[in-house]
């Protein structure tokens, strides 16, 4: 502005002695009607940018500065750069709040900006998912009108941010913690997380200690019985050997479990199984019949199919682990008279081991948690058969360790199907057998 008042003083002076010298050569009165004609068109100059200048202010900032002349230049020129300075800076900013929504949207866990009643202004797509709302249709509507659950319209009302809840949706078991944090100008940041995978794990704990508890104790207390009958009454040698056994028996028992857990503990905590390691399937499956048919004593008849020249890569134990589980259970269940089929093959995708048998077969609502530690469909029968109830669960955890899966059919009263599937990248082909190997 100082710049405009010196520059318009300048022309103002010269124009004064413009007309002053006109004045003389032509007279006072050409001298003064020249003097005011050039203030006149001087203030028009000025008039005419003064109002370029508030017709730009009164529209938007990011519209094109006029382009000014004369004193006027130096002007329009600052609010140009000014202008680009701003639009520069509005430009970073909302480039780091797209940033800000875009890091907001990606993160695991549910956030949601809410004003002081408790209405959406923003949410990311995790809480959309925690809370099926729409991050859209929603904008504007109190929260605790979309999510009606007492305990989380009364957790609201409280205010209590101190501590977070547990939310159960009842959307496919899905379990939430949710918590209030206060946020700026009295608005307040709702945050959630999922934790239904975290409640299932200490729910699984908690049952997989109190089994192995029942388990032991089951034998333990026999064991203890036996002791004090023995150690109290005086027994005539037969009964004393009769007790011995039953109390051998429950000791091998308590060894049965404490070696499954073992063997549970060693594939859940051990690296990947090799992948350049040889399993000869057809020296395997030979003494996976044989330990079959030595359980079974004669009562089940025991077959094998298997389809020669292919290998499995990987940990033999596990392998034998796995297969031995599903052959040994086939036996348990199978009653007198049945059948257990033992079957190799080769499929599209890879290669796969069967277990077929004709025994009393398992109701379709406990397939899903026939691999789950402990958990038996008939309690007694599984221990009248000898089983540990760790036995599929050790098969689930040996397959997955070689990328494979295992498949369950069943029909009450007609039998059952278990079906080890190995991925093509652990199949090979088997080696050519000598006279030594057949020996051995």
């Amino acid at each position: 502005m100082s710049n405009i008042l010196v520059r318009t003083a300048i022309v103002a002076v010269f124009l004064a002695a413009l007309a002053f010298g006109t004045g003389v050569l032509l007279g006072p009165d050409w001298g003064w009607a020249l003097l005011t004609v050039a203030l006149l068109v001087l203030l028009l100059h000025h008039v005419r940018h003064v109002h370029l200048l508030r017709r730009w202010a009164s529209h938007s900032l990011a519209e094109t500065v006029p382009e000014g002349t004369g004193a006027w230049e130096d002007v329009f020129t600052l609010l140009y750069r000014r202008q680009r300075a701003e639009i520069e800076q509005r430009r970073k900013l909302a480039h780091s709040l797209a940033r800000s929504r875009q890091a907001g949207r990606a993160l695991p866990y549910g956030v949601a900006i809410l004003d002081s009643e408790y209405r959406i202004i923003w949410c990311n797509d995790s809480c959309e998912a925690h809370f099926g709302i729409d991050a859209q249709a929603d904008i504007g509507q109190p929260i605790i009108y979309l999510v009606r659950q007492p305990e989380f319209v009364e957790f609201a009302a409280a205010e209590d941010f101190s501590k977070p809840m547990q939310l159960k949706t009842g959307r496919d078991g899905l379990v939430l913690s949710v918590q209030f944090v206060p946020y700026v100008d009295s608005q307040r940041l709702l945050l959630s997380r999922d934790i239904t995978q975290g409640i299932r794990l200490e729910t699984m704990r908690r049952d997989f200690v109190a089994n192995v508890s029942h388990e032991l104790r089951t034998p333990l207390t026999v064991l203890v019985g036996f002791l004090e009958t023995v150690r109290e009454l005086k027994l005539d040698p037969e009964r004393s050997r009769d007790y011995l056994n039953l109390m051998a028996e429950q000791s091998k028992r308590m060894q049965r479990i404490i070696d499954d857990l073992l063997t549970l503990s060693t594939l859940e905590s051990a690296s990947e199984p090799p992948r350049e390691e040889r399993v000869d399937v057809a020296l395997l499956l030979s003494r996976i019949q044989s330990e079959a048919t030595a359980l079974s004593a004669g009562r089940q008849r025991i077959t094998l199919d298997a389809e020669p020249g292919f290998d499995l890569l990987g940990a033999e134990s596990e392998v034998a682990s796995a297969f031995g589980n599903l052959a040994s259970n086939a036996v348990r269940y199978t009653p007198q008279g049945g059948e257990v089929r033992l079957i190799w093959r080769s499929s599209p995708k890879g290669a796969e081991f069967t277990v077929e048998d004709t025994g009393v077969g398992i109701d379709a609502e406990h397939i899903p948690r026939l691999t789950e530690r402990f958990y038996r469909v008939d309690r007694g029968r599984s221990r009248e058969t000898g089983g540990t109830g760790l036995g599929l669960a050790i098969v689930k955890h040996a397959l997955a360790r070689h990328q494979a899966t295992l498949e369950i059919e069943s029909t009450p009263g007609a039998g059952s199907r278990f079906t080890a599937k190995f991925p093509a990248r652990r199949v090979v082909p088997a080696r050519t057998r000598t006279a030594n190997d057949a020996m051995h």
